[in-house]
């Protein structure tokens, strides 16, 4: 069967300004790009049911909800502070939205009446119940795992491949076992929202069971994809969820203005292809992937439709040209082919053993001296 994709015009609309990062048409441009490609021919498209309150209240507080219908700064909610500016109900509806069709996105899949499913306008992973964070009004992900649990999941599985730490989804499982969170990101020695170290391993119910890759700057590509292959899968391995929820933020990549780390589209096709295998191997197939933060348009967009084409099962062509207006669409210089130039080895030649060769990081052998005991797994190093 296909996979499903959420799409609906409320969902283009999370804009915090025009001089916001978190700005305009990141996710129209992802879809107009797909298209180009010919992906979306490769999907289901349908619209997400109208949210309710009751569905963003399995996290947030009414409290809250309340503030955000207001329309007025609310520094006990976070609401107008420079990176979470007031919103209008109008965004709060398109905020509901995105949980909407991320919930709908993860109940399709549970259900078996989908293997897959994508919603990129998903993945704000920074809010909390009571607070707007990063840029992230609702937390969809944080809302759909809770949707699940109700339902009666037992082990669910978020991996978040963000440049910054996923803390809202984490902490709102801290202390529950049915839940283990991945995330791999830029450490929060130098990045917001400083938080997700080695040593953060769960509450006392739930021990290992949040998993926390740090990451120095300027961490390339062949170490970034040596911490994912290494660590990810082996716990994976053991857990076996009964599904896979993904966080697919953008802005790893080596254009974004917003973090250090310096990947290309090349490689994280790579991990997102290892991330639907992994999926078929360890969780029945079912898998959910989510956007999340990136700021620089073009690589935003790429990088979309490279998740889209991994969840479709269609081959990455990083060689392939760019529409030839897309200069102009994006408003800014961009690169002229899907992939990033140089990088292509990462999918087409490299083998993961050479990948792997250069032996445990810091970032490796921290994380699994944290957290591999747990899953009676031998840490690196």
């Amino acid at each position: 069967m296909k996979p499903l994709l959420l799409l609906d015009d409320a969902l283009y609309g999370y804009n915090l300004g025009d001089t916001h990062p978190m700005g305009a048409d990141r996710v129209r441009l992802a879809v107009e790009l797909a298209d180009y490609f010919g992906i979306l021919s490769h999907f289901d498209l349908e619209v997400p049911p109208a949210p309710t309150r009751a569905l963003l209240e399995m996290v947030h507080s009414p409290a809250y909800i309340d503030a955000l219908l207001a329309g007025e700064p609310s520094l006990e909610h976070g609401i107008g502070v420079e990176d979470n500016p007031v919103v209008t109900p109008v965004m709060e509806s398109i905020g509901a939205h995105i949980v909407s069709a991320t919930v709908a996105a993860a109940e399709e899949v549970w259900s078996g009446r989908r293997k897959r499913a994508v919603n990129i306008s998903g993945g704000l992973h920074h809010a909390f119940p009571d607070r707007m964070s990063g840029f992230c009004m609702y937390n969809d992900a944080a809302i759909a795992i809770r949707s699940l649990l109700n339902k009666g999941a037992q082990r669910v599985a978020y991996i978040d491949v963000d440049a910054h730490h996923g803390d809202g989804v984490e902490q709102e499982f801290w202390d529950d076992p049915r839940v283990l969170t991945i995330s791999i990101h830029e450490s929060g020695l130098y990045l917001f929202p400083g938080t997700g170290f080695a040593h953060d391993i769960g509450g006392p119910s739930a021990l290992g069971t949040a998993v926390n890759i740090a990451l120095d700057r300027d961490t390339s590509d062949e170490e970034w994809l040596r911490c994912v292959h290494s660590l990810i899968p082996q716990i994976l391995k053991v857990c076996r969820p009964e599904i896979i929820i993904s966080q697919h933020g953008a802005d790893p990549h080596r254009d974004d203005p917003l973090a250090d780390l310096r990947l290309s589209v090349d490689a994280l096709y790579r991990a997102y292809s290892s991330i639907g295998r992994w999926a078929d191997r360890y969780a029945s197939g079912r898998w959910v992937a989510l956007g999340g933060g990136g700021y620089h348009r073009d690589s935003v967009a790429r990088i979309w439709v490279a998740l889209m084409a991994a969840v479709a099962g269609i081959p990455f062509e990083p060689t392939a040209p760019m529409p030839h207006n897309w200069s102009r669409r994006v408003g800014a210089p961009c690169s002229v082919t899907w992939g990033d130039p140089g990088a292509a080895f990462l999918v087409n030649a490299l083998s993961l053993d050479q990948i792997m060769h250069s032996g445990a990081s810091a970032a490796m052998k921290a994380t699994s001296k944290a957290v591999f005991p747990y899953w009676g797994l031998q840490p690196y190093g």
